[in-house]
């Protein structure tokens, strides 16, 4: 068996999370098959880092003395704002080596710095997507999924994103199987797919300023198979139609209908991930009357019809609790 040599990034002010989570899910991999991964840490002269949160790691070797690994692993966080031009430098020259490159959240900005993103389709946590995009022009930035593959290249948005992607990583190298255990013994789904979105329809959109607005947004979240017209949602805000309509979109930055379609499909989307009820009782419960109706909005939105999406997302539920 091949061991793969994994080499985690430090450097200050990272986000502890994003080294911890990752290599809690390679070690379990030892677990199951011992020496599947050598996982080792470095930080540019071998000290000690503090991350963000003030905890203070303490690194394997300097990343002068680290060989070429088979996955390279960069952590995001405030340290990667203002990142010390030797860390770039370093990258720049020794992440092409790696077999596989692989960023958590903001680390994805560093790799982009040291150019080793142009040209590729990378994402970020969705926070700091329209400014990497800004100031890389040259990367195709997705800000929808929690991860992206590109050839030898793995990014990851934000904190837990950054487990999904390595529990897709071990499955890709070992096995469905030994990834499914490990997802049970740190008790997450194995596994979220990488194309699904980083943020809900709420947190896309803009929280409206005027509380009848923030209850109307709130009542929609909770009742997606209720009459959502403009008419019966201006109703409820107690505002004119013409009035709530133009409001809602000022504070919400989108219309009512399309911020109604993003609650429903996000409302569907969760219900085919997470529970067994049928293509109908779904499309009645989310609010779109018909399955032909949702499947219309599957397609057009997700590329999938509702029972494809269901196939490719659901997650694998255990067979008996883990622990």
């Amino acid at each position: 068996m091949e061991q793969r040599d994994v080499l985690v990034v430090l450097f200050d002010g990272l986000q502890s999370l994003d080294v911890t989570g990752p290599v809690e899910v390679f070690t379990g991999a030892n677990g199951g098959l011992p020496g599947a991964y050598r996982i080792r840490t470095a930080s540019l002269d071998g000290g000690p880092v503090r991350t963000s949160s003030g905890l203070t790691l303490t690194p394997d070797l300097a990343l002068a003395d680290a060989a070429a690994p088979h996955t390279l692993l960069v952590p995001g966080g405030d340290g990667t704002r203002h990142p010390d031009p030797r860390l770039i430098d370093w990258l720049r020259t020794n992440a092409p080596r790696a077999r596989r490159k692989v960023s958590v959240c903001s680390g994805a900005l560093l790799l982009a710095e040291a150019g080793l993103l142009d040209g590729r389709r990378a994402t970020t946590h969705w926070v700091l997507c329209d400014t990497f995009a800004e100031r890389y022009p040259a990367v195709h930035v997705d800000p929808e999924p929690i991860y992206v593959r590109d050839g030898d290249l793995a990014t990851s948005a934000g904190v837990t994103a950054g487990i999904d992607l390595a529990l897709a990583l071990v499955e890709e190298d070992l096995g469905r199987d030994l990834a499914l255990s490990i997802a049970r013994q740190l008790v997450v789904f194995l596994r979220r797919p990488g194309n699904q979105t980083q943020f809900s329809a709420q947190l896309a959109a803009q929280t409206a300023e005027r509380r009848p607005l923030r209850d109307v947004q709130q009542w929609i979240t909770e009742n997606p198979a209720a009459d959502l017209s403009v008419d019966a949602l201006a109703a409820r805000a107690g505002l004119s139609p013409r009035h709530f309509a133009r409001a809602f979109r000022d504070e919400v930055g989108m219309t009512p209908g399309r911020y109604v379609d993003r609650v429903r499909l996000e409302a569907a989307r969760r219900r085919l991930e997470d529970t067994v009820d049928g293509i109908e009782q779904v499309s009645r419960h989310c609010g779109y009357g018909t399955p032909e109706a949702m499947r219309r909005a599957f397609v057009k939105a997700l590329g999938a019809a509702p029972a494809e999406y269901r196939r490719r997302f659901q997650p694998a539920l255990p067979a008996h609790p883990g622990g």
